[in-house]
């Protein structure tokens, strides 16, 4: 008695004819003519995406790259044993990967933009989600390939499991020397072609493919056990990126509560935040429009970070808002900092505004109070020079009087009530 879920679940249901999948699988794995055009145009194109930021052409490379075809046939060829397609796709891989590899690398030596973009980036560290991805997007991409209706999942699975991208952006690492991009942005390569094979095969064993070559129960086990520590080799290192990926996460939102805690929710102003996690020791990096922090007030936060969970680590407070101008243009991810340049720029022009300011509302109360004679005041804070390598701030009054002023009173007074000894007072002549 069938069982209707089964039944529903079936794949066998829609099937196309083996044979003709066969012919078609092995059609597509040449990157000869036609095919090695279209392979060389997608590698530009994706270049050119990842050098520009631009998620739609980098789609477009995706759409066109025919990298998906040796890897399904090499999936094809294990789950049939027919090792001559294995071996064919194999090499048409291999030369397509070093094509790939070249091609962007040339592109990007002779670019003259190589700054480091958020698509770049997001290449460079793969995990157990990208095996996920290449995992079931394989899945997806073969079962489409054995049905009579083919549908429309090919160019999502293209989407999903993303070859071209990672293949070119290891040929970015090449070009600038980068190895850690490189290795990154390869890894992330090997894992999707791998996964997309172990998919093929998986669906190739489950609808019952016929083999091509009868072989031996010891040889298939033999064939299984390589293909089982393969996938552990390939599987464990995205489990460390993974949890590693997890603990900057946590270590990024830690940071973002304490910065809102200690300094957002007291109203002062950010313009300049950099959290940086592979440093050793951690470090969080801010500045803000005018606050400023003395030595002894950093250092307490600095205390408090332990409190917050977040050991191994060092708040930067950066005083100087001209100097980070070139940190934010150097920094690939400044788009994600609080303001921009000329935020910067106003918060350096309103601290040396601040330096000559007298910021006291009382002050001309006090003194028309105490020196009724004074008919008009400016007070203003300068920089003297005493030496020819070294100044020394001063003050300077100038005011009118139509009667006598006692000067040595008044200086006095305001050096008292300023704390500054270097008081000049000047009468200015009506």
């Amino acid at each position: 008695m069938s069982n209707p879920f089964l039944d529903f679940i079936n794949l066998h249901n829609g099937e196309e004819d083996k044979k003709k999948v066969l012919e078609n699988v092995t059609a597509s794995i040449s990157f000869r003519g036609s095919n090695f055009w279209i392979l060389a145009c997608a590698i530009i194109i994706a270049s050119v995406g990842l050098n520009v930021n631009s998620t739609a052409v980098i789609i477009g490379a995706m759409l066109i790259s025919p990298l998906m075809g040796p890897i399904v046939g090499a999936g094809m060829a294990l789950g049939t044993y027919d090792f001559v397609l294995l071996k064919k796709s194999v090499k048409n891989l291999f030369i397509a990967t070093v094509v790939g590899l070249l091609v962007s690398a040339l592109y990007f030596f002779v670019s003259p933009f190589k700054e480091v973009q958020s698509e770049l980036l997001s290449r460079t560290a793969p995990n157990i989600y990208d095996v996920l991805i290449a995992f079931f997007g394989g899945l997806v991409g073969v079962i489409a390939i054995t049905r009579v209706e083919k549908g429309n999942p090919i160019p999502g699975v293209a989407i999903a499991t993303a070859l071209m991208p990672p293949l070119c952006t290891a040929g970015y690492g090449i070009a600038t020397f980068n190895l850690s991009y490189f290795a990154g942005a390869f890894y992330l390569y090997t894992i999707n072609c791998f996964f997309i094979c172990i998919a093929t095969f998986l669906v190739i064993k489950y609808l019952k493919y016929p083999t091509a070559t009868v072989i031996e129960k010891k040889r298939e086990q033999k064939i299984r056990n390589g293909i089982t520590a393969l996938i552990i080799i390939m599987v464990v290192p995205s489990f460390y990126l993974a949890y590693n990926l997890y603990n900057e996460k946590k270590f990024v939102k830690t940071a973002e509560d304490f910065i809102s805690t200690e300094f957002g929710n007291k109203g002062y102003t950010l313009i300049y935040k950099k959290l940086n996690y592979q440093s050793l020791p951690k470090t969080i990096d801010i500045a803000f429009l005018t606050k400023k922090f003395t030595p002894a007030e950093i250092e307490q936060f600095n205390k408090k970070l332990l409190a917050a969970g977040l050991t191994g680590t060092k708040l930067n407070i950066k005083q100087n808002g001209l100097n980070l101008q070139s940190e934010m243009m150097d920094d690939p991810r400044a788009s994600k900092n609080e303001v921009g340049e000329k935020d910067i720029i106003i918060s350096s022009l309103s601290s040396e505004i601040s330096r000559y300011k007298v910021e006291d509302a009382t002050l001309m109360q006090e003194m028309k109070i105490l020196f009724p004679e004074l008919e008009t005041v400016s007070v203003a804070k300068t920089q003297q020079l005493v030496k020819a390598d070294s100044t020394a701030s001063q003050i300077i009054l100038v005011y009118t009087a139509e009667k006598s002023v006692d000067t040595e009173k008044l200086r006095n007074w305001l050096s008292a009530r300023l704390g500054e000894n270097n008081t000049v007072i000047v009468a200015e002549q009506q």
